[in-house]
């Protein structure tokens, strides 16, 4: 693991890439990876990264898109599916 992130570093500074740009970067997928792994559930992310649940909202905000925050996990809402509940109730009926 040090190995890779020495070599990144190196690829940065080789690019030119800023050090505040580098930082934010690293914040940025570090903090959507545990957001991955938590499903999107900001508590349980923000008791994994051991920092206050605000303190993560207002970093997070930093990721959003079009309103909607990248990584999180959202609720679609149930679509209703009339052939499947047909099927459902063809096969109550011939048991």
């Amino acid at each position: 693991m040090k190995k890779k992130l020495e070599e990144l570093v190196a690829e940065m500074v080789e690019r030119g890439i800023l050090f505040e740009d580098a930082v934010a970067e690293f914040e940025k997928y570090f903090v959507l990876s545990v957001l991955k792994k938590t499903n999107g559930n900001l508590s349980k992310t923000a008791e994994v990264l051991r920092i206050h649940r605000n303190t993560l909202s207002k970093r997070v905000e930093k990721y959003y898109q079009n309103g909607r925050m990248i990584g999180a996990r959202h609720r679609r809402p149930r679509v209703h599916q009339p052939v499947q509940a047909a099927k459902a109730a063809a096969a109550k009926s011939k048991a």
